[in-house]
């Protein structure tokens, strides 16, 4: 994660994009704005409304608004590029995990969601984002996390259903390394796998930012709550925090 910057399109089989479901949009705004330095356009109507949160003309996340009677808990979601959102959400069925909704077909593509064995809910889009320079400081994703019992299960599933091991091994490579199970694409690590049981299964998006400590006083001082001291971890300094409406997300200060 030492990488500052990054070109990134929406690889098959890798994250590519990370959305956050809200109760309260204009809540979720006044909050990661002025805490990840974004501002806002409008994205796709194709699913309610839809904000995409842009970082020096950069488009770096999403926030959906869940309407409806039933009220599911704020959070954040990591996509991963599909060639086939219907063979991708077939595996899944097969490996044993629940496809939710989709596959949903919108003007740029179309996209599932869906959770593995242990409940952990992720994203699948098939479809091009279009390439993007990700950069380090401040406000983009840097790092997408799985917390788990069972890393290695989860890394089973995950390989099964995005066909890691069938990939080219000079662009993708599972490897363990700090305790985690880590994917690399395309010469960067992107994601990793490790295991955690103080919490439920989930994966964690990690957001860039120049000074972790600041970044943790200035969420709290937007109404937000912190989960435990920020630390020094091999790939830098990590807080965890909740965003006003409950959301968990964590920032770090890229090593």
């Amino acid at each position: 994660m030492s990488e500052q910057t990054a070109t990134v399109r929406c690889v098959p089989a890798a994250p590519c994009w990370v959305s956050l479901l809200a109760h309260d949009p204009v809540a979720a705004q006044d909050f990661y704005g002025p805490l990840l330095g974004w501002t806002f356009e409008d994205g796709m109507h194709g699913w309610g409304p839809y904000r995409r949160a842009v970082v020096d003309g950069v488009e770096v996340a999403g926030i959906a608004v869940s309407e409806g009677e039933w009220q599911p808990p704020v959070a954040w979601t990591t996509f991963f590029g599909s060639e086939s959102a219907d063979d991708t959400t077939s595996r899944v069925r097969e490996r044993g995990g629940t496809v939710a909704i989709g596959p949903l077909a919108f003007d740029a593509g179309r996209m599932a969601l869906a959770s593995d064995l242990s409940g952990a809910a992720f994203g699948i889009w098939e479809g091009d984002l279009g390439s993007r320079t990700w950069v380090g400081s401040p406000g983009a994703p840097v790092w997408i996390e799985l917390r788990t019992a069972d890393p290695f299960q989860a890394a089973l599933f995950y390989g099964e259903v995005f066909d890691w091991d069938k990939r080219d091994p000079a662009r993708f490579e599972v490897r363990y390394e700090h305790e985690r199970v880590v994917l690399r694409a395309d010469g960067r690590s992107v994601a990793a796998l490790r295991r955690a049981e103080d919490v439920g299964a989930h994966w964690e998006v990690f957001f860039s930012v120049t000074d972790t400590d600041a970044a943790v006083r200035r969420a709290v001082e937007l109404g937000g709550a912190t989960e435990g001291p920020a630390t020094d971890t091999p790939y830098g300094r990590v807080a965890r925090l909740r965003d006003t409406e409950g959301g968990l997300f964590s920032v770090i200060t890229p090593s």
